[in-house]
């Protein structure tokens, strides 16, 4: 009798794994038939001001160097991110609220509020997705000598805060314009918007000019 309960309790056990292992993957399924992005990650996070400091420090302050030979293709984007995705898309899903996307990753609904004026969208086409360090900045503070899988890297690289979704219009505004000559119209968000700017130089190696590092200094100086 002792033998036959243990018996129908490890079934009843082993029958609970098996539920269990199915049904983790059929949720994951469910989420990916329906077009319905998980949890929403956030950009990744700046230095903190002391750190963006030092790294502004250390970067080597030179003049910015000519334009000849630029052109946006020689920065490969929007690149493959995996799930169907592109850099794109990618990002619009990373900043969105209530991203709904179809089986091609473009988003069919969701709330976008961008971080340089505040402005809320619902329409993807509202919103651009803004290379923080711009790509013509970025070839005349060094990008011109290297390869172009290192230009590629940059201006699809999501591990760093060089991608942001913003309104359309004060992207276009922006243009190639660095910190000495543009800024966020959102006051607030200029010690963060130097501390992503400084980032992306750093990591990359760029050069800054002085009026650049005299504009990055007086907004981590609001942080």
């Amino acid at each position: 009798m002792q033998k036959r309960i243990r018996t129908k309790l490890y079934a009843r056990r082993r029958k609970s794994v098996i539920i269990t292992a199915i049904a983790a993957p059929c949720a994951a399924l469910l989420m990916f038939t329906t077009g319905i992005a998980p949890a929403q990650a956030e950009p990744p996070s700046p230095p903190s001001a002391s750190e963006a400091k030092t790294m502004l420090d250390g970067l080597k302050e030179q003049a910015e160097g000519s334009m000849d030979g630029y052109d946006r293709e020689k920065f490969p984007h929007w690149i493959d991110q995996g799930d169907s995705c592109d850099t794109r898309e990618a990002v619009l899903k990373r900043d969105g609220e209530g991203v709904e996307t179809g089986s091609d990753c473009y988003p069919t609904s969701g709330t976008w509020t961008s971080p340089y004026d505040g402005g809320k969208w619902t329409k993807p086409s509202d919103v651009d997705i803004d290379h923080v360090v711009p790509l013509a900045e970025a070839w005349t503070s060094g990008a011109s000598d290297w390869t172009q899988d290192k230009r590629q890297e940059l201006a699809n690289n999501l591990k760093i805060s060089q991608l942001l979704a913003v309104t359309d219009n004060v992207n276009q505004s922006k243009s190639d314009k660095d910190p000495a000559e543009w800024m966020p119209p959102e006051s607030g968000y200029h010690c963060t918007y130097a501390r992503m700017w400084i980032w992306v130089k750093d990591t990359y190696g760029m050069t800054a000019d002085s009026a650049e590092k005299d504009a990055l200094t007086k907004a981590l100086g609001t942080c």
